[in-house]
């Protein structure tokens, strides 16, 4: 074995290592989603490949409530793309971090990118100023896999609680993303803090107004670009 392959294998299991935390968050929600994708009516087999070929908490809990008031394919399909184009955004801000990776890696890599995953990376990018490619795939791999079995045993368990919303399973995501919130902002620094915060006031009242105009799915998003937009002129 080279010094290259041994040094690899070292930073993907960093990797895997680092996406601990992310991990056990996945646990408690993937296994949720599984409970509550079984009281929409689908079958473990629809979960298990929802997870595979979509792997995005949110749309898939979008999905499970738009399947049970029997929405149309085509009404599924573009609810899931907006709410999902965050990820364009993401991956964007990822691309200095990779810029001399391989196309096909990279491709991995933006494939497998979530909410969760982005922060863990984002964090060590501010942190660092560098990230490895093997890195980042021992820390998207890893959750990857984690998300579709804990998904698929969510499901097996499904039929013993008939109403997951009595236990609070359907604001796992929430809860996760608020962790997240919490851990970007230890590493802010602090003359940056006050920025950041009229960052998300910003956010806020831009989504209230386009509310007005626009579904909400999208004005979350409009909204989002325009306070990126913002912070980035601020930060200059």
């Amino acid at each position: 074995m080279t010094s290259t392959s041994i040094t690899n294998k070292g930073l993907f299991l960093q990797g895997v290592k680092d996406c601990i935390p992310t991990m056990l968050g996945y646990f408690s929600v993937a296994l949720a989603f599984g409970i509550v994708g079984i009281s929409s009516g689908l079958s473990i087999l629809e979960i298990a490949l929802l997870s595979i070929f979509v792997y995005a908490g949110a749309a898939q809990f979008i999905i499970c409530a738009l399947v049970a008031i029997h929405s149309p394919i085509s009404a599924i399909l573009l609810t899931v793309f907006f709410v999902n184009s965050r990820m364009f955004l993401q991956s964007l801000a990822l691309v200095p971090a990779f810029k001399g990776n391989g196309f096909w890696s990279n491709i991995g890599i933006g494939t497998l990118v979530t909410d969760e995953s982005f922060g863990v990376a984002i964090t060590k990018y501010v942190k660092e100023k560098s990230l490895n490619a093997t890195w980042m795939h021992g820390l998207n791999i890893s959750a990857y896999l984690l998300w579709i079995v804990t998904s698929i045993i969510g499901g097996l368990v499904g039929n013993l609680i008939p109403k997951p919303e009595m236990f609070g399973l359907d604001y796992a995501l929430t809860a996760m993303f608020i962790f997240l919130l919490i851990a970007q902002f230890e590493t802010i620094h602090k003359s940056k803090v006050l920025v950041y915060l009229y960052l998300i006031l910003l956010t806020i009242v831009c989504m209230l107004i386009l509310t007005l105009f626009m579904p909400t799915y999208l004005s979350i998003i409009v909204s989002t670009i325009i306070a990126s937009v913002v912070g980035v002129v601020f930060d200059k």
